[in-house]
This record gives C-alpha cells, sequence and structure tokens, in this order.
C-alpha cells in the first residue's frame, strides 16, 4: 500500500502561519509541498554563519549585494527554502515587497553537520533544478566547503571540494577570496 501525502502551496503555508497553525519559533520550511521541521542550528552552525558574515562577506561586499541570512526564497509553487545565507542582487526595497527568487540569487551557502544529508540530497538537486548558478555546502564534520555550480537538466555539472587549507572565491564576486582555514578554526 503506498502511503498518500497532503502537498501544500506556498500561499497555504503563508496561512498555516498567519492563523497560527506554524508558529514563528517552528524551524520548517516548504519543499516540493512538504512541510519539513529542520534540524536545530547548534553553536559551530551559527558560528560558522556569523564568521562568514562578519568577517568575509559583509566588509568585502558592502554595497554589492544584500547578505540574506536564514531568510525564505520563493523556488515555485511549492517550495519556499530557508538557504543559510543567500547572497542576493541588490534592490533599494531590499525585497520588501517580495521573496528573492532563483533570477535574484548569486551565491546560495549551506552550513551542515546533523543536516548534511538533507542538504546534498533534496536541497542542492532541488537549487540545480531551480537554476540557480552557485551553491556553497560547507560541511562541519569534514572540515570542508563542496562547491557546485553550472546547474544543466536539474543537475550540477561541476562539483567541487575545497579543504581547510584552500582559498576559493564565489563565481559572482571573483575579487572576494575566502580563506577556509579560518572559517574552520
Amino acid at each position: 500500500m503506498q502511503l498518500l501525502t497532503r502537498k501544500f502551496t506556498v500561499e497555504q503555508y503563508h496561512q498555516m502561519a498567519e492563523k497560527g497553525i506554524l508558529h514563528c519559533e517552528e524551524h520548517v520550511e516548504l519543499i516540493k509541498g512538504e512541510i519539513i521541521t529542520m534540524s536545530p542550528i547548534g553553536f559551530r552552525h551559527a558560528a560558522t554563519i556569523n564568521r562568514l558574515v562578519n568577517e568575509f562577506l559583509q566588509l568585502q561586499l558592502a554595497h554589492k549585494t544584500i547578505i540574506s541570512v536564514q531568510n525564505s526564497i520563493y523556488l515555485s509553487d511549492r517550495s519556499e527554502p530557508q538557504p543559510d545565507l543567500a547572497l542576493l542582487k541588490p534592490t533599494d526595497n531590499f525585497y520588501s515587497d517580495r521573496l528573492p527568487n532563483a533570477t535574484d540569487i548569486l551565491l546560495l551557502i549551506e552550513v551542515a553537520d546533523s543536516s548534511l544529508t538533507y542538504d546534498r540530497e533534496v536541497k542542492i538537486p532541488l537549487y540545480a533544478q531551480h537554476k540557480i548558478n552557485e551553491v556553497w555546502l560547507i560541511n562541519l564534520t569534514q572540515n570542508q566547503l563542496e562547491c557546485y555550480n553550472n546547474p544543466i537538466n536539474n543537475t550540477y555539472q561541476n562539483q567541487t571540494i575545497f579543504y581547510a587549507s584552500q582559498q576559493l572565491s564565489p563565481l559572482a564576486f571573483a575579487e572576494l577570496e575566502l580563506s577556509l582555514d579560518r572559517l574552520f578554526h
């Protein structure tokens, strides 16, 4: 017997939040019509995001991008994930009238320890399906960064692993060099 599941739209998802069915302290996201409870954010996960924002991105990319931290992005009528970081094309209103969508995204960053399998098997393919040009998966369990780019036919054509002793630059910001030894410190 096959189990049937109920799929939700972004509109229904928002209505559940408005009506109090989903509470603001719940850490959930909508992926392919399913409401997914996200893993709690641990100390190292939070510190990595803070380090990225404060030591690397904010100082070096001021006025070149909007750095969105753990906010929703709109991918389709059934998917509204919350990546750890999204570097967005700048707008004067900071997306006050809509959620950013795939065409607004310059780089997505996911930080993972307990969510590593979920991020690799669910979120990375979802991002490729929506043609997000570059995604970084920061793997805290192995102190490495997995870089995915060039989405074609719902999959990333290029997948490169960078280790703590290496440096890399996002495709959208070649002038930015991220030293991974500092990130995993």
